[in-house]
């Protein structure tokens, strides 16, 4: 599975959560700790499921948070590329603002072959690091989505990498480190959003160091953060 097609599938997977309901989706895919029952319980999960489990702890669901809004706009890495490039639009005509050039060519939606896995993959960790900012995926947290991984089936590589960027030290110069123009870095925070709630002080504090590491004006994140909560 290339680093695209996972990551338009955990996209798609955090939508239907919200469509269906987070309660719901909670009780279908929550699976038990350690031990025979967890064992048994994953025997019998297929990949979907695997996705949507893998999607609640990283979008926060398993551990009794809530899936913003936002992940019903965001199906897809192509939804991603559109609102970015829309709130940029909508920020530069309400700010006459000038100095940051949003090429519409560097957009996710635009992008092709190893440019596209590359922002692919950028936005991916961008997504993993913000769903740690609150510190809820502990050891327990990380057996779970280790659990769920196996299910996929991904290659050596793609697991490997999921891996590491779960377990390693969050970062959020190491995620704006990823942006290679402004389009990615109005993308990698919005990917962010995804997967945090601003209502949490540490959250919020993640946010605020991503912002300004990725270089974003402050009132064009003010315009995001609303784009989110619309």
């Amino acid at each position: 599975m290339d680093v695209q097609a996972l990551f338009d599938q955990l996209l798609k997977s955090g939508r239907d959560l919200v469509g269906q309901g987070q309660n719901l989706a909670e009780q279908k895919l929550e699976i038990p700790p350690a031990g025979a029952p967890r064992e048994s319980a994953l025997s019998g999960m297929g990949k979907g499921a695997a996705l949507g489990g893998l999607a609640m702890l990283l979008l926060g669901t398993g551990v009794g948070r809530s899936l913003s809004g936002l992940a019903l706009k965001l199906g897809s890495l192509g939804a991603i590329g559109g609102l970015a490039y829309k709130t940029y639009q909508d920020w530069q005509a309400n700010t006459q603002a000038g100095g940051l050039a949003f090429d519409p060519a560097q957009s996710v939606d635009a992008l092709s072959g190893p440019k596209l896995e590359k922002r692919s993959l950028t936005l991916l960790k961008a997504m993993i690091a913000a769903a740690k900012a609150d510190g809820h995926i502990d050891v327990k947290e990380q057996a779970a989505i280790d659990s769920y991984l196996q299910k996929l089936e991904l290659d050596a590589p793609t697991l490997a990498m999921l891996k590491a960027e779960i377990g390693k030290p969050l970062s959020a110069k190491d995620v704006a480190a990823g942006s290679d123009s402004p389009a990615a870095a109005a993308e990698i925070y919005l990917t962010s959003l995804v997967a945090v709630d601003l209502n949490n002080q540490q959250e919020r504090t993640y946010m605020e160091e991503l912002a300004r590491e990725l270089k974003l004006p402050p009132d064009l994140v003010s315009e995001l953060q609303n784009k989110a909560r619309a």
